[in-house]
């Protein structure tokens, strides 16, 4: 048979099937990929690789954190921020991570009594430390007076800058300040509202000041 002759040809893949084909290898070799690492993860022994969060942590180190009053003995990787302390270990969600680079103040708590940044603070820079987290003002039936003057004057709007923006309210009111809208603009400059509630805030922290 001549090889110009269409028959003695392999007949062309429609489109169909080469889709159908190619999904099929891409599917496979991603399960290929997927499957021996999942199951050599599970098989590892916890002391070789521990988990994140546990007491086995490889390097961990012994701390203690005096957070709202109450004291937390804790094992911790030593490069662990304050920060993530908090939120993932000690499960205290109100302060929040925002540019996790010390830019925007999400993360503002107290550590003896004067206001830092918690995500540029290691854990263990503070340990035996008193520190205070939003949820150490106040409770919602007996708010810190700045949370209820916020909440008076509708000093959010989002929410998410709100206990940032609170803890170092709640600072400036120990900190040499200004009487004047301009001194207090300038001592909250580094806490960062995207919503742009800027007025807001500044006429809650005076509402405090005036009546204290």
């Amino acid at each position: 048979m001549s090889d110009d002759d269409p028959k003695s040809r392999p007949p062309s893949p429609t489109r169909r099937k080469f889709l159908l084909t190619s999904g099929s290898s891409v599917a496979a070799s991603l399960v290929a990929a997927y499957v021996p690492v999942s199951a050599r993860d599970a098989a590892v022994d916890s002391d070789s690789h521990p988990t994140s969060d546990g007491p086995n942590i490889e390097g961990a180190v012994p701390i203690t954190l005096r957070i709202n009053g109450n004291e937390h003995q804790l094992k911790i990787d030593p490069r662990t921020t304050l920060l993530d302390c908090i939120r993932e270990t000690v499960a205290l969600t109100g302060t929040k991570k925002g540019c996790d680079h010390g830019q925007c103040g999400a993360c503002t708590v107290h550590v003896n009594g004067k206001r830092v940044l918690s995500c540029l603070n290691l854990a263990l820079m503070h340990d035996g430390e008193e520190i205070t987290t939003v949820e150490g003002l106040g409770t919602p039936d007996a708010m810190h007076p700045m949370q209820a003057s916020f909440l008076a004057c509708d000093a959010y709007q989002c929410g998410y800058c709100t206990s940032g923006q609170i803890m170092s309210a709640v600072a400036l009111l120990r900190e040499p300040c200004g009487s004047d809208d301009a001194s207090v603009k300038e001592l909250m400059s580094g806490n960062i509202c995207r919503c742009g509630a800027y007025a807001n805030i500044v006429d809650a922290i005076q509402q405090v000041r005036k009546r204290a």
